[in-house]
């Protein structure tokens, strides 16, 4: 468990959400320079999901915290994370590194937050490689979904 507090841009909501969760994954970074990262290996990823808005849905919820978890764990725990579609062997602003894969998770929980009726929104995430490495994705306030 990580019990962290996160730093989290200022924002005008009234409810603001975190949730923190692990998945294990492999991956390996797919350019001559990447040294050992070239070959497959495997994290821990923890990860802190930052949601947040002005209106509550039907069950009292901004989200769910167990939706947030689903949306990411079920997609990439115990994968590799080169071989999901969202990530690029080719481009390299799609290489599964700790920068990409933390855009990743954002895009795909703002894909979802999108479709619901109160439209909450994920303002970032926190996304933790090993125990000294970490990356945090925030989306340019225009930018945000």
């Amino acid at each position: 468990m990580m019990q962290q507090i996160y730093p989290v841009p200022p924002h005008d909501y009234m409810y603001e959400l975190n949730k923190d969760f692990h998945f294990a994954a492999a991956h390996y970074v797919p350019h001559d320079e990447a040294g050992p990262c070239q070959r497959t290996h495997g994290h821990t990823y923890f990860v802190n999901v930052t949601v947040a808005g002005d209106v509550l849905d039907e069950q009292g919820f901004l989200i769910n915290f167990k939706m947030i978890k689903d949306l990411i764990h079920k997609r990439f725990d115990h994968r590799i994370l080169n071989d999901d579609p969202l990530f690029s062997n080719e481009e390299a602003n799609y290489f599964p590194t700790s920068e990409v894969v933390a855009r990743t998770i954002h895009e795909v929980i703002s894909e979802h937050l999108s479709e619901l009726p109160n439209k909450p929104v994920c303002l970032q995430v926190f996304l933790r490689e090993t125990p000294t490495s970490y990356c945090v994705y925030r989306p340019k306030a225009g930018d945000r979904s």
